[in-house]
C-alpha cells in the first residue's frame, strides 16, 4: 500500500521491474503516475486504486496484523477482520494479467492468424 501518486518520477519499466524483483505483485494507492501504472500491467503487477478512506482502512488493518487478500477475478480487496473494498479494472488488462499475456503473449495468441498471413504473402508477393 502507498500514499498518493505512486511511481511519479518512475517514468522508466525498471522500477515496476525492481518492485517485481521484491516479490511484489500488487500496489494498492489512492492514485498512481500515469507512466508507472502503464508498466505495471505490462510487468505483470495489479496497480489498484482506491478512495483515501478505503486505503485508510486498508492501512489501519495491515498495521493490526490482519490478513489482506487481493482477488482480481471478484474484483475485492478482503480483509481477515470482515473489511470488503471493490476495485474497477480495464477488462482488457484484467484478462492479461489472469492469463500471464505481456506484448509477446498477445501477439503470440495470434500465432495461427500471422502464420496463414505470411502463407499468403509468400504467394501473392515472392518478391518480399
Amino acid at each position: 500500500m502507498a500514499g498518493d501518486n505512486f511511481g511519479c518520477g518512475s517514468s522508466r519499466e525498471h522500477a515496476p521491474w525492481a518492485l517485481l524483483d521484491y516479490g511484489l505483485r500488487c500496489i494498492i494507492s489512492t492514485s498512481f503516475a500515469d507512466i508507472f501504472y502503464n508498466n505495471c500491467f505490462k510487468n505483470g503487477i495489479l496497480p489498484v486504486t482506491v478512495r483515501q478512506d478505503e486505503l485508510d482502512k486498508l492501512m489501519k488493518a495491515a498495521q493490526q496484523g490482519e490478513t489482506l487478500t487481493v482477488d482480481l477475478v471478484t474484483q475485492e480487496i478482503q480483509g481477515s477482520d470482515g473489511i470488503k473494498i471493490t476495485f474497477d479494472i480495464d477488462p482488457f488488462r484484467k484478462h492479461c494479467l489472469l492469463n500471464g499475456l505481456d506484448d509477446i503473449g498477445l501477439t503470440l495468441e495470434k500465432a495461427d492468424k500471422i502464420d496463414a498471413y505470411e502463407a499468403r504473402a509468400a504467394k501473392t508477393r515472392p518478391w518480399a
